[in-house]
């Protein structure tokens, strides 16, 4: 039970390959304890799901445009038959304006196609203080690997 009292192991993983796939009990806890370790060394964490996450790079570091959702009887007179397009901020966007490192948290990563398996594990070369984490489903026991190694 070492590895779940301190975290350095995973911590050490995690910066020197910038992002990793978790695989943790389906009871629960370990993941928490990890990310609460995260936080005590000084991580601005975000914790999201990844359904639903489209394009990673534009939407956690990119402001984008987003349609609202159709909704049956609205006009198409003005904004086209989609809606107008909103300009959002980056979901990443307030902690980017610091300088402490930054730790993504996926959910629900086993969605994620490979292609956007990918991307996300080049995130953290384009922005250096970026780690990303991305629970691909459950396992008997902790385990990790690097992200990059399930493209």
């Amino acid at each position: 039970m070492p590895l779940l009292l301190t975290g350095r192991g995973f911590r050490r993983d995690l910066e020197e390959t910038g992002a990793l796939a978790l695989y943790a009990p389906l009871e629960g806890g370990a993941e928490t304890r990890l990310l609460r370790r995260l936080r005590a060394v000084g991580y601005q964490a975000q914790i999201t799901s990844a359904r639903g996450l489209g394009d990673p790079e534009q939407y956690l570091l990119r402001s984008h445009g987003l349609r609202p959702p159709h909704l049956g009887h609205q006009s198409v007179g003005r904004g086209a038959a989609v809606g107008e397009v909103h300009n959002v901020m980056p979901q990443l966007g307030a902690l980017l304006e610091g300088d402490s490192p930054i730790l993504l948290w996926l959910l629900e990563g086993q969605v994620l196609a490979a292609s956007e398996l990918a991307a996300i594990a080049a995130l953290p070369a384009r922005e250096p203080r970026l780690k990303i984490v991305v629970e691909m489903g459950g396992a008997r026991a902790l385990r990790w690997q690097p992200l990059s190694t399930l493209v």
